[in-house]
């Protein structure tokens, strides 16, 4: 097949422009994806500081069904720590180091539930059968945080979510309905990230959790768009080729 653009004539098989044109189609296919993902993160982003900007809740008025609405939320809570039954949410690195996460019920007043209050991140000892110790205020108490998911991992292993038979209780996954279970009572799936200047707490540096940001996304439909535009460039520099060959 022949054709002219631009005063110059192009010479290609019906077989390398379909291949071309799939190609183009995947290519810029890609890179729209990308954009909308951008887009997306962005907008992730926007609803999350306008939860964390929005004004403090108080859950022992709040029904907590609907996680996704409250999430990054700020809340307080009045009740009080049942201290005799800690969690020691394990092998979370920080800085380098593994350690736990520090996860207390927290029995609010007026309520049946309890929320697990995120003390915060505590390094591992040499000896992990010396439990570390999680001493704290025993008297009703109101505490302020963050409402967020547990935190996760990437692999879990079967049993991972199985807390074992001492207090401090270790676990590998935060699975609400199984540590309800062990308490005896029931616990919200989601936990409370204790404010970071409040006291009786650990390392806290808490976050937004986006895993992929909106300019890693545009980064990428630039990519996509480079190989789109570097396909064409070699496409009509072969096209030229050929016909000048034929013509030769």
């Amino acid at each position: 097949m022949k054709f002219k653009l631009l005063n110059r004539t192009f010479q290609m098989s019906w077989l390398g422009l379909s291949a071309y044109a799939l190609m183009m189609l995947l290519l810029c296919s890609l890179g729209v994806w990308q954009l909308g993902r951008a887009e997306q993160k962005k907008q992730l982003l926007l609803q999350q500081q306008t939860a964390i900007d929005s004004g403090v809740i108080d859950l022992n008025q709040q029904t907590m069904n609907d996680m996704a609405a409250l999430r990054y939320r700020k809340a307080k809570l009045a009740g009080h720590y049942d201290i005799a039954h800690q969690f020691l949410l394990d092998n979370r690195i920080v800085d380098g180091k593994t350690g736990y996460f520090v996860l207390t019920p927290f029995r609010l007043d007026g309520q049946q539930a309890a929320i697990l209050i995120n003390r915060g991140w505590l390094a591992a000892g040499g000896d992990r059968n010396q439990m570390p110790d999680l001493t704290l205020q025993t008297e009703p108490t109101e505490v302020a945080g963050r409402i967020n998911q547990f935190p996760s991992v990437g692999l879990v292993l079967k049993g991972a979510e199985i807390p074992t038979e001492n207090w401090p209780s270790v676990v590998q996954v935060v699975d609400s309905k199984v540590l309800s279970q062990k308490l005896g009572y029931e616990i919200a799936a989601f936990q409370i990230e204790l404010e970071p200047s409040a006291a009786e707490g650990y390392k806290r540096e808490w976050k937004i959790n986006v895993p992929i940001p909106p300019e890693k996304h545009l980064a990428y439909a630039v990519q996509w768009f480079g190989l789109a535009l570097t396909l064409t460039a070699l496409f009509i520099w072969i096209s030229i080729k050929n016909r000048s060959e034929h013509t030769a």
